[in-house]
């Protein structure tokens, strides 16, 4: 009997605000910009792609391009989203 294995996508698995917020804390504190921008597009993908790129005016292809795992989206690209996501990218002290 052959197994099969279906793409594991972590968009499947943000069912609520709270998710998303726990998510995207996460992942921003490892200091990750490469995952920072993946973890954008899974939120982006969880919410809906196709209305993130209206509200930010970019392409839907290109939101996908930027935020993907290999992506390296501009800062203001990265703060479009966020803003559009309800969200606000800031600078915050270092603890030691």
């Amino acid at each position: 009997m052959k197994e099969t294995f279906s793409r594991y996508d972590t968009a499947d698995y943000l069912h609520g605000e709270e998710d998303i917020a726990a998510y995207l804390e996460a992942c921003s504190e490892q200091n990750d910009p490469a995952l920072m921008a993946a973890a954008l597009g899974a939120v982006a993908r969880a919410r809906n792609m196709s209305q993130l790129a209206r509200d930010t005016g970019l392409t839907r292809e290109g939101l996908y391009k930027a935020l993907s795992a290999d992506g390296n989206p501009s800062l203001a690209t990265a703060m479009k989203v966020a803003n559009a996501l309800g969200y606000q990218l800031k600078l915050v002290p270092l603890t030691s």
